[in-house]
């Protein structure tokens, strides 16, 4: 009788060691299963940031690559031809005729006036600060004025709410979103006019850019994603995902084409 109940004994001391050494296992392994994803979530989060800044240094890259274009064009089409315009009226001044050369003198120096004013705005765009510095709605009138000049696009900006600065990251990608977006209008679209509105709402910013154009049909091959991807919008909605922004595309055959954009603040 006392040998059984020493057995007892010992079997339910053996059970509970089992049972103790099985939840301190269990809490071995699941405290490393634990360590082993954390290690997983910080790796993948690591790599997440790097692709954003790779993103947002490429975005920049871009802009400055697409402003340089701009100002070239602009350069050649516009500053170029006014001064040559003022050469000219230097050039056939006849110093025999007074009344001539006084108005010769006063064009020309209109026309460098003008060119010099034309400079003077190009060297803010050379800055790699410039969205930064001027922020997004001056950014987006600049490039507009300078579409305005170089192409025969007709522009209109309509502005709702009351304009204030957005996370410089988030500008930088919407600026670059805009200027693929507008070069996409230019390349494909063969419009007339430009459209763009800015909503400055409580809880969310929105960008929508609408043009006149020939647009294309969404379900190209019963799937929208081919015919996105054929305008080369595709790399648009990557970078709108990068800020949590939502792209909304909305065209049709000879029906133009609109690209909306919203941020949630």
């Amino acid at each position: 009788m006392h040998i059984d109940t020493e057995r007892e004994v010992i079997f339910v001391f053996a059970m509970a060691v089992g049972i103790l050494l099985f939840l301190i296992g269990y809490i071995i392994y699941f405290v490393i299963l634990y360590q082993r994803r954390k290690l997983v979530t910080v790796h993948q989060m690591e790599q997440l940031q790097q692709h954003y800044r790779q993103e947002l240094l490429r975005a920049q890259l871009e802009i400055q690559e697409q402003t340089f274009k701009n100002i070239s064009q602009e350069i050649h089409d516009n500053i170029g031809q006014v001064l040559s315009l003022a050469r000219l009226h230097v050039n056939t001044m006849n110093p025999g005729d007074a009344k001539d050369v006084q108005e010769k003198i006063v064009d020309s120096d209109g026309l460098i006036g003008k060119a010099i004013q034309d400079l003077r705005d190009l060297s803010k765009s050379l800055n790699t600060a410039f969205i930064a510095d001027v922020g997004l709605l001056r950014a987006i009138e600049y490039e507009l004025k300078l579409t305005k000049k170089v192409t025969a696009y007709e522009t209109k900006l309509n502005i709702e709410g009351q304009p204030r600065p957005l996370p410089p990251q988030q500008e930088l990608i919407l600026f670059r979103i805009f200027q693929e977006v507008l070069n996409n209008i230019i390349k494909h679209a063969h419009a007339s006019e430009i459209q763009l509105q800015l909503c400055y709402a409580k809880d969310y910013f929105a960008l929508n850019i609408k043009d006149n154009g020939q647009g294309f049909n969404l379900n190209s091959n019963g799937q929208e994603g081919t015919a996105i991807k054929g305008i080369g919008l595709q790399n648009i909605q990557s970078r709108a995902q990068l800020i949590n922004a939502q792209i909304n595309i909305q065209s049709a055959v000879a029906q133009g084409t609109e690209v909306r954009i919203r941020l949630p603040l």
